[in-house]
């Protein structure tokens, strides 16, 4: 069985669910507690793709602050794939996802990434309407909808980027 090594970043603002995100997949575990990154914390998990292939995710979740690009850049530098994760409930975070896939394709250029519009379970107070998701998809963005909380959509999102990231 092979075994490669992949960096995933989490990129979006702040308060959309990436540690949220990373610690559901990473551990089982959800808090309702709030904790602002600093800097950037990394995780790691090996996921089993199929009976002969394994990847060893490294999971850099980066800060979400928004006066940090030319430090987040740095931490973009050898990523083979990463998330743009925004709040279904706060449109504005859509944009930031926006800015940050810029900043991606500058710094590393064209690797699998995978809009995730996190919260899910709050689908009633969603300003992230289907016709922002359906313009995106337009544009080629392969868009999921998670839910940290619920655990709804998480497995599958990070398994999805692993498989476009071994792909050859």
């Amino acid at each position: 069985m092979s075994l490669v090594k992949k960096k995933i970043c989490m990129l979006g603002g702040s308060a959309v669910g990436k540690t949220s995100l990373v610690q559901r997949f990473v551990r089982s575990m959800f808090s309702e507690k709030y904790m602002t990154t600093v800097g950037v914390k990394i995780d790691q998990k090996t996921l089993e793709l199929d009976s002969d292939r394994r990847v060893d995710l490294m999971l850099w979740d980066i800060h979400g602050d928004d006066e940090f690009q030319n430090v987040r850049s740095m931490y973009l530098r050898g990523m083979s794939g990463y998330f743009l994760i925004a709040d279904g409930t706060r449109r504005s975070t859509l944009d930031k996802a926006a800015e940050m896939h810029d900043l991606a394709l500058k710094t590393v250029g064209d690797v699998p990434f995978i809009l995730i519009i996190n919260k899910s379970d709050l689908v009633s107070e969603w300003e992230v309407t289907e016709e922002d998701l359906e313009r995106l998809h337009g544009q080629g963005w392969l868009v999921l909808k998670t839910s940290a909380k619920e655990d709804h959509g998480v497995t599958e999102a990070f398994r999805k980027l692993a498989e476009l990231m071994t792909a050859k």
